[in-house]
């Protein structure tokens, strides 16, 4: 069964508060970051998403939009891991190996967009890797 296009767009959201964790996660939200985001969304995630929302857009834009009012905001991430965990064992379909190599795929290109990965993001990214498997 088709995921519908309330789901697809709830995902890209969970998607667009997991990157903005990984982003911020040393405190900034770096201008270098912004920029790999929006570029692996357009070439990566748009192309696979049939889905659109209420205003005939890409579901997957949903990644950029969430995660650009995230920045603006300075939004507490205290809860994006468990909200993702909770949302992965509630859509597990959703989380093919294809998918989840892509958002481990943007998850390390974000983290070293701007000079290479520190710790923080090593560990995040680790951890991610266990959701994902």
């Amino acid at each position: 069964m088709k995921p519908s296009p309330n789901t697809m767009i709830h995902f890209y959201q969970q998607l667009g508060k997991l990157f903005y964790r990984l982003a911020s996660v040393d405190g900034t939200v770096r201008k270098e970051e912004i920029a790999k985001l929006i570029e692996i969304v357009q070439k990566e995630w748009v192309p696979i998403e049939t889905t659109l929302n209420e205003y005939g857009d890409d579901s997957a834009y949903q990644i950029e939009i969430v995660f650009d009012w995230l920045v603006e905001n300075d939004w507490n991430i205290g809860k994006v891991i468990p909200n993702f965990k909770i949302f992965k064992k509630e859509h597990p379909s959703l989380f093919t190996p294809q998918v989840n190599d892509l958002i481990l795929k943007t998850a390390k290109a974000i983290a070293v967009s701007f000079s290479g990965k520190n710790k923080s993001e090593s560990a995040l990214i680790s951890e991610l890797n266990t959701i994902l498997s």
